[in-house]
């Protein structure tokens, strides 16, 4: 498997985290900025959360390292968390402002 392969797999399983406030996933929300795959299966994720307070700030990382460390081909992965830029509602894709009830 590629890396690109392997890169759409990361996104399809990233696609079932939700976040435990909105019933929307993580990457339609726009909290991943970044999925990054090199030849040796090392995967970096850099994501980011609704609010510094988020009561998820712990768990969603956690999450996001878990199920993609299982995709088939991923050697390693780092997550990092970041607040650069500021998370927005403008940041999430049409279906996540559709289902929200924001467009």
């Amino acid at each position: 498997m590629n890396e690109e392969e392997i890169k759409e797999k990361v996104i399809e399983v990233i696609k079932t985290i939700f976040d435990p406030e909105l019933p929307v996933n993580i990457f339609e929300l726009g909290l991943i900025y970044k999925v990054e795959v090199n030849k040796g299966g090392n995967v970096f994720v850099l994501m980011t959360l609704t609010a510094p307070g988020c009561p998820a700030a712990q768990s969603l990382p956690l999450e996001v390292d878990e199920k993609v460390r299982a995709v088939e081909g991923v050697s390693d992965v780092l997550v990092t968390v970041t607040w650069d830029p500021p998370w927005n509602k403008s940041m999430m894709s049409e279906v996540a402002q559709l289902e929200l009830g924001f467009m």
